[in-house]
């Protein structure tokens, strides 16, 4: 076996805590610069009262931004849980999902919002769904060939056979719920009868 072989399963390890960390750090970041203050309204007065201050964060102005941004996070932990075909497609939509936060916050650069604007939470916001679409890229791109979750996190295959059941079983006619806990344990299900 070659030197070149003998790394791959590590060099696919790492690639995948890069992608998922890519996914969830630009999420993240998308997320927090989402929910503070892009814009600030002052409204006037009367002579000894001071002006009305009414700040907008970009939750509010793209009710649809910080969602997006959820999602994302969550599918940055999800690429750790699948595997194959369904990693790659999970990519693909990270990717998507990245290029919208960051279409979200070019909107936010480049919108004229009533008064006083920032313009450095929007560009992180944008910056941010970058990030999350290239994890979203090189998990479509690669994710087929990373390892999966071990077997231990997977339900069990069913027998073929079914195993001789134990003294008692059968459907629970009692109404004891300790019966009930019994055939759940024996992987019966106590609601047939």
């Amino acid at each position: 076996m070659s030197g070149a072989e003998g790394a791959r399963p590590g060099a696919g390890r790492r690639e995948l805590t890069y992608a998922v960390l890519l996914c969830l750090a630009g999420a993240g970041l998308a997320l927090w610069a989402a929910t503070r203050t892009w814009s600030v309204e002052l409204a006037a007065r009367p002579a000894p009262l001071p002006p009305v201050r009414d700040a907008h964060t970009g939750a509010g102005l793209l009710p649809w931004l910080p969602a997006l941004a959820v999602v994302g996070l969550a599918g940055g932990g999800a690429v750790l849980a699948t595997r194959g075909r369904l990693r790659r497609l999970l990519g693909g939509l990270l990717a998507l999902l990245g290029l919208a936060v960051a279409a979200g916050g070019g909107y936010g650069l480049s919108a004229s919002f009533p008064g006083e604007v920032s313009r450095h939470w929007p560009a992180l916001c944008l910056l941010g769904g970058l990030v999350a679409a290239a994890g979203g890229v090189l998990t479509a791109l690669r994710g087929q060939r990373w390892p999966a979750m071990g077997a231990r996190y997977e339900r069990p295959a069913r027998k073929v056979a079914a195993p001789a059941a134990p003294a008692g079983a059968g459907p629970v006619t009692g109404r004891r719920t300790t019966e009930a806990w019994d055939a759940l344990d024996r992987g019966e299900d106590p609601t047939v009868s």
